[in-house]
């Protein structure tokens, strides 16, 4: 009986130390995401202006293990802003951290390979003070060829809506 309590909780300590993580995470390969794999070919420094001239940079970086790419936005003399994409089973989402404090999450429709723009739409936010609140609400990716791309955000407060649009080029 001894030999058996022994036997059990020897087998338990092997199943925890086993299991627990310890060893290095291993990728599992999900099918590849048309929208997401468009995106990735972003990667890389890009300049531009907004819509009433001023000069925006952006550049995309693959992280963690080239599951999600990251988007940093910048413009002089404003907070930069992040954007992670990432897929999520055989879609497409984003989140957008926004200098105004907020998180708004949004989820890309349907994307075929060939399809020259990418539509994120609102599904929530985190840190949104109320539905009226000012957050990001829609963002459109025009890609024009590989070396340019127009971005078309919009931005939503007390049910009004203001768009915002940067044409870009990348740095080569």
């Amino acid at each position: 009986m001894k030999t058996i309590r022994s036997l059990a909780v020897a087998c338990s300590l092997l199943a925890f130390v086993g299991g627990s993580g310890l060893a290095d995470p291993v990728p599992t390969t999900a099918p590849p995401v048309a929208g997401f794999e468009k995106m990735k070919s972003l990667v890389g420094e890009w300049t531009g202006k907004s819509r009433d001239g001023k000069p925006v940079t952006i550049s995309y970086a693959l992280v963690s293990s080239g599951s999600a790419l990251m988007e940093k936005i910048g413009m002089p003399h404003e907070s930069d802003m992040v954007t992670l994409y990432h897929p999520d089973g055989d879609s497409l989402m984003m989140t957008h951290y926004c200098a105004a404090h907020n998180q708004p999450r949004m989820r890309a429709g349907t994307v075929l390979p060939e399809s020259r723009r990418i539509v994120f739409d609102f599904v929530d936010a985190t840190n949104l003070a109320s539905p009226d609140a000012g957050h990001m609400h829609r963002l459109e990716v025009t890609f024009e060829d590989r070396d340019r791309i127009v971005q078309e955000w919009t931005w939503r407060e007390k049910g009004k809506e203001k768009i915002e649009i940067f044409t870009l080029e990348r740095r080569k």
